[in-house]
């Protein structure tokens, strides 16, 4: 598939970050309402690991020269499914992204055969609005998996500590400097999340060296039934340009779930985020987890405010 006449495919360089980034922005504000990227995002996800920008991404400009597109494959951890994104300026660019799509496919193609795969699993998400994208999607083989819920509530009137927690279960604040507290840290997050069909365990080391160096440890929690290790939460900064908390990570070992674990989890963090002044906290939800508990983030004030789908294709490897 060719781009239209006198527009140009190319490879992106570091001079092109605040170019991309305003070609996010756009697509963010028209997909979800707001942009959700900043120029630290698209460095990142330019010099990730398993990503060479110039053999796995593109950049497209107008005839004006106006860079109107960006692709990027993602797979940290280089094992399993690959993911590409296709980010288009919608009213100047979303001619092209089929194009880049094509290319994109073409590369995981490459990676397979270049891995010694007979085929890789490639996914890419759409949100409501970009019903032309989910139609491409759907038009290049593509077929619906699943759905990511957003829930989000304001914090306005959450007080400043937490309830108390039921009997025999406790909430503190992670320790960062005890390794072994590290290591109940991931066991619980990689044994809670062994059910979910999508899960890719990775190993403690390098779960460990994926934590950034500096993360707010304070907003990280560990909670124990009867003295026990039982449940855990990340938070992350991804929405702080909101003035937003937000839950990574929540897991409660399969037999310490219903027993309040998960509430008191998430009440401490709101709690936290109050402490900092956020105004409102988020998480995202899996709805294909079979644990996925709706009815546990409703319980504190959470409420569903928009989706994204999922897409997935199977390419077989070049050459095959």
């Amino acid at each position: 598939m060719t781009l239209p006449a006198g527009w140009h495919a190319r490879r992106p360089t570091p001079d092109d970050v605040p170019a991309i980034l305003a070609v996010v922005h756009a697509a963010d504000t028209f997909a979800i309402g707001y942009p959700d990227f900043d120029a630290e995002d698209v460095r990142g996800a330019l010099t990730a690991p398993n990503v060479d920008p110039d053999r796995d991404s593109w950049v497209v400009t107008d005839p004006d020269g106006t860079l109107v597109a960006w692709a990027i494959l993602q797979n940290e951890t280089g094992t399993g499914r690959e993911f590409v994104d296709v980010f288009v300026d919608p009213d100047r660019g979303a001619s092209v992204r089929a194009p880049l799509l094509a290319r994109q496919l073409d590369r995981v193609a490459g990676r397979a055969a270049e891995r010694g795969l007979s085929a890789m699993t490639v996914r890419c998400p759409a949100c409501p609005p970009e019903r032309r994208w989910a139609a491409e999607l759907t038009d290049a083989g593509f077929g619906f998996v699943k759905r990511y819920q957003l829930m989000r509530r304001s914090l306005a009137g959450v007080p400043g500590e937490p309830p108390a927690p039921p009997p025999g279960v406790t909430v503190r604040p992670l320790r960062p400097g005890d390794e072994a507290e590290l290591r109940d840290f991931h066991r619980i997050y990689d044994t809670a999340f062994r059910d979910t069909p999508d899960y890719e365990p990775v190993g403690y080391d390098r779960w460990r060296a994926r934590i950034k160096s500096d993360p707010a440890w304070d907003e990280w929690f560990l909670a124990e039934v009867d003295g026990q290790p039982a449940g855990v939460l990340q938070s992350s900064d991804q929405a702080l340009d909101r003035n937003e908390g937000w839950v990574r990570v929540l897991a409660v070992l399969p037999g310490q779930r219903r027993r309040g674990v998960g509430a008191a989890l998430l009440n401490h963090a709101f709690a936290r985020y109050v402490e900092k002044g956020r105004e409102s906290v988020g998480l995202g939800v899996d709805l294909a987890n079979p644990t996925a508990p709706l009815s546990l983030y409703r319980s504190v004030g959470l409420r569903e405010v928009r989706w994204v789908d999922m897409y997935e294709l199977v390419v077989p490897a070049a050459g095959v």
